[in-house]
């Protein structure tokens, strides 16, 4: 028998239920965007890391993703022909690429996301700074819990 109050263990797994369901209505809800957009899913989630991380190199692209390089190419041309990114030279090293957003497209993407941007603020309003300090230290937790995750090997 387990030495972790059933209480607790209720508790832990309330928490992961609800994670399992952000995780599903934000997917659905990049979903709605990105076919508003006219954009592929997967093109999406690159754009999106694009804007993060970038700029960034193909090959540290399809890292952070965990996409096929040879995916990239297409995903990359895709959102080229789009008006989303560019690429451009690497001013430390001229044979490299650099994939850069194009920020000219960003109030698009924003209008689409003001509904969810306005929500999480209302809710936010009702958390001192200390709570929201541990809101975003738990989530940047369960965040790289996620990519250590997705690291693994499912062989």
């Amino acid at each position: 028998m387990s030495s972790v109050p059933q209480s607790r263990r209720r508790a832990t797994n309330a928490v992961k239920e609800s994670l399992r369901a952000l995780g599903t209505q934000l997917t659905l809800l990049n979903h709605r965007v990105g076919a508003q957009l006219e954009i592929k899913d997967v093109d999406f989630d690159c754009l999106d890391v694009i804007h993060r991380h970038g700029p960034l190199s193909p090959t540290a692209l399809a890292r952070h993703t965990g996409l096929h390089p040879a995916t990239m190419t297409g995903v990359l041309d895709r959102l080229e022909r789009g008006g989303w990114v560019a690429r451009e030279r690497d001013p430390d090293d001229r044979r490299a690429v650099q994939i850069r957003a194009l920020r000219e497209r960003n109030a698009e993407i924003y209008a689409l996301f003001a509904g969810m941007n306005d929500r999480m603020d209302d809710l936010c309003a009702d958390y001192d700074e200390a709570e929201l300090a541990l809101l975003a230290k738990f989530l940047n937790q369960v965040t790289e819990a996620g990519r250590a995750s997705s690291d693994q090997d499912f062989s």
